[in-house]
């Protein structure tokens, strides 16, 4: 394992995590901040935000950066868009993420769950503003219209890393508990995740976002390229941020990115037309969500 660098440390707030903890548990939800052990845990648990991570906390799919579990999911909870509900108003949110594991045993992977969940926030919380970090829905175009419908403030899909990566670290799904126990549904596919960038933002007003992870081993070249495609796309924000090795058995960390380099990916991204862009070591897809679709909104560009 490499040492991390002095600029990848950073203190916990545990009296703040444990309060988010404690609320979150006696609510019976899971967020993407606790379950794929973001580096942003205590600061956004401080500033009572949250990730909320929904169909379960079990994924299909078996990418080797994320400490998400894998295998065979649970039926979907049909309580967990009210009780989502609920936290929201609670918690005094006026921005929330919704993102979900990958379901490939669903017909429409899990589309219409998220509709139910953004229809039970806007019940409850009325003036609230909506983020769904989607799976790719098998590409499968009539479960992303579902959300198109939603209207939704940011429609996020995230590209994780560079094309030749993607055989390496985002193999083929789970087993789902068919009959014969083969995998259901497909390899994460770096170009159908930019026709979903791309469809949403040609069929929608909606803000359209992606990530991108650094660490793997990719190329400075690859990274450009890979910001460009997403420019190409539609994409009005992107996020770069730092892998870190989760968990036991994800993929090592091959580099540590100077922030100076992120500084200039935020520079070109910037420079071929992205408005907002969120560069640097801990850097997530959700990280800083409101505040950069503020910006956006506003007319500003983030840096």
């Amino acid at each position: 394992m490499k040492p991390f660098p002095q600029w990848i440390k950073r203190q916990l707030p545990i009296k703040e995590i444990n309060e988010m903890n404690e609320l979150l548990k006696d609510s019976g939800l899971h967020t993407v901040c606790i379950s794929a052990h973001c580096p942003n845990i205590g600061e956004c648990f401080k500033n009572k935000e949250a990730t909320f991570l929904i169909l379960g906390n079990i994924c299909t799919r078996n990418c080797l950066f994320c400490s998400v579990k894998k295998g065979v999911p649970n039926p979907p909870d049909s309580k967990e868009p009210e009780k989502i509900a609920d936290a929201v108003k609670k918690l005094g949110l006026d921005y929330v993420v919704i993102t979900s594991v990958t379901r490939d045993d669903l017909a429409d992977g899990g589309a219409g769950h998220f509709v139910n969940t953004i229809r039970a926030i806007r019940n409850k919380n009325p003036k609230v503003r909506i983020e769904t970090l989607a799976p790719d829905f098998n590409n499968n175009l009539n479960a992303i219209n579902k959300i198109i419908l939603e209207k939704i403030d940011v429609f996020a899909h995230n590209i994780e890393t560079v094309p030749r990566l993607y055989e390496s670290i985002r193999p083929r799904a789970m087993p789902c508990g068919s009959p014969h126990g083969e995998a259901v549904g497909r390899q994460a596919d770096y170009n159908n995740s930019l026709n979903i960038l791309k469809y949403v933002k040609n069929n929608s007003d909606i803000l359209i976002k992606s990530s991108i992870i650094l660490g793997f081993g990719e190329t400075e070249q690859e990274i450009l390229e890979t910001i460009t495609s997403l420019r190409s796309a539609g994409c009005d924000i992107i996020a770069i941020g730092q892998y870190l090795k989760p968990t036991k058995g994800c993929v090592e960390v091959r580099e540590f990115v100077n922030p100076d380099k992120f500084d200039y990916y935020a520079d070109f991204a910037k420079s071929i037309g992205i408005n907002a862009v969120l560069s640097a070591p801990f850097v997530r897809s959700s990280y800083k969500a409101r505040e950069i679709y503020e910006e956006i909104s506003n007319g500003s560009h983030v840096a």
